[in-house]
């Protein structure tokens, strides 16, 4: 297996460190939007400036209402499509201004001469209102003008000239509310961090008609500077500072859970790994603490794997001594007589016997015969640890198999053998097949099987009448190569190959104590 490129590749904590950098800053980034925000101020300026020239109007329009008898005279019509609905309860004007859109225009344009001085009952009415109007500049800081027909007739500035050149003063004129944002000159320049906003350097002007009998009786024209949106911060600066340092314990505490949750345990699986790679038996115990359950998986599975690879590799290098040793003494046997054999045939002195000639060759056919049998059991042991695949199979005709592989015994079955198992025919023919000689072996003349439904596992007893297995003997029957009969050519590999096949397809294989003979307690898996 090739090995993954030797590149440049970000640690897990420079992912997470980098990520809750990036949210730490997000806040900051917020400056950039100070223009939304600044809208938002604007709006706010203008709803109020809305708020406030109603109230003038509605004042004013009273007053010219009460020298319409003495020939004071109103302005233009107002048009049917600007009028509101006599049947509406309310006629609200919402603010609509813009900065962010093409709304701001250049600064306003100075007054001009008036073509014409203003009526002298206008005149009568700005006086009256001028001390309201400065009373009301007090706390609103707004600028008020009050203008019947384009000359301003009250305020601090510009009174007895026109302003009738002005676009929103003369849309208002029509009888059109009209609002727009125009640049300003600051009276000083502003710090740096202030060319984030744009709200400084506009002013907000609004023109709103005075309507009586359906023509426009003047015009309330006030301005305003919006809310300074640094002013506002400062003044909220409290606020802003428990943010910040929420923003900053979230991203600490995010920080732990995640060192916790996934660095940790994950520095640790990395360290039991290398420790597995130098093998370190130690490294197989459990993680400290696993973080979350995916991880808790994940190391549960990977330990799990080392250790089964770790036995498995045991068993190998014990399984290949035991096989050495097995295979040696009849390749000695065998050598040794083929040897003596071979001196007879050239005719030396000490030249053996036409008698023990036949014996030695007897000796090499039997040892033959022995590396055939374990040969044989190699390959049943090869194909018992196998995976299983989508394997099934009932019992009934895996008994009839084995009492015709065993004519000379007495096999009786009893029970559910109509059960299907998950293991194939040929498989589990080869587990009681070693039963089977086993008992052979010790004497026996009866097997008897007894099958026993589980729901999930198929109970199977399979006892003989033989001789019984010596205390000291029990707990190495499933050994391999163990057997006390090797002289009779017992591999000692029937029943380490039947406990294979079980483990191999889920299930299992045990000795039960008896009084007589032995007898062995299987459960298969069902399909």
């Amino acid at each position: 297996m090739s090995a993954a490129p030797d590149k440049w590749r970000p640690s897990l904590t420079l992912v997470i460190f980098t990520v809750l950098a990036t949210v730490g800053v997000l806040p900051l980034v917020g400056l950039f939007f100070f223009r939304l925000y600044d809208n938002q101020l604007i709006r706010q300026t203008q709803a109020e400036l809305i708020a406030q020239s109603r109230v003038l109007a509605t004042i004013y329009a009273q007053e010219v209402t009460a020298r319409l008898d003495s020939g004071l005279t109103l302005g233009a019509d107002v048009p049917p499509n600007v009028l509101p609905d006599p049947g509406d309860q309310v006629t609200p004007i919402r603010p609509a201004l813009d900065l962010t859109a093409n709304d701001l225009l250049r600064r306003r344009p100075d007054a001009q001469a008036a073509p014409q001085p203003a009526q002298p009952a206008y005149v009568e009415i700005g006086a009256k209102l001028t001390p309201i109007i400065r009373e009301t500049q007090k706390v609103t800081l707004a600028g008020f003008r009050l203008d019947p027909q384009g000359v301003v007739i009250a305020g601090r500035y510009e009174v007895g000239q026109s302003l009738a050149h002005i676009e929103e003063v003369a849309d208002a004129l029509h009888g059109q509310y009209r609002a727009t944002l125009r640049n300003r000159v600051p009276d000083r320049p502003p710090p740096p961090i202030y060319s984030f906003s744009r709200g400084l350097g506009v002013h907000v002007f609004s023109a709103m008609p005075v309507i009586v009998n359906n023509r426009v009786a003047g015009v309330i024209y006030t301005t305003r500077t919006p809310s300074n949106i640094f002013d506002h911060l400062y003044q909220e600066r409290a606020k802003f500072v428990l943010a910040g340092l929420a923003v900053i314990l979230g991203t600490i505490a995010i920080g732990l859970v995640f060192s916790r949750t996934i660095t940790l345990p994950m520095r640790e699986l990395i360290d039991r790994a290398a420790r597995i790679g130098r093998g370190d038996r130690e490294a197989f115990r459990p993680l400290r603490h696993y973080g979350t359950r995916e991880f808790a998986q994940l190391s549960h599975s990977f330990l799990g794997m080392a250790e089964q690879l770790a036995r498995r590799s045991d068993y190998i290098a014990t399984f290949s001594a035991h096989l050495t040793h097995e295979l040696k003494s009849p390749l000695t046997s065998i050598k040794g007589a083929a040897e003596l054999l071979q001196d007879s045939f050239q005719g030396k002195p000490e030249g053996l016997t036409p008698a023990e000639q036949k014996t030695f060759i007897a000796n090499i056919l039997s040892d033959t015969q022995r590396l055939e049998a374990m040969a044989q059991r190699l390959r049943e042991l090869a194909r018992a640890e196998s995976l299983p695949q989508n394997e099934r199979t009932e019992l009934a005709p895996v008994i009839a198999d084995l009492r015709s592989r065993f004519p000379a015994s007495s096999i009786e079955a009893s029970g559910r053998l109509d059960r299907a198992i998950g293991m194939s025919g040929e498989k589990a023919l080869i587990v009681l097949s070693h039963l089977a000689d086993n008992a052979m072996r010790h004497r026996a003349s009866t097997i008897r099987l007894e099958a026993v439904d589980e729901r999930t596992t198929l109970l199977v007893t399979v006892s003989n009448d033989g001789e019984p297995i010596s205390a000291p003997n029990r707990d190495r029957i499933f050994d391999a190569f163990f057997t006390t009969r090797r002289d009779q050519g017992g591999t000692g590999m029937g029943l380490a190959i039947a406990r294979a096949v079980m483990a191999s397809h889920g299930g299992s294989i045990r000795l039960k104590p008896t009084d007589e003979g032995a007898a062995f307690e299987l459960q298969f898996p069902i399909a």
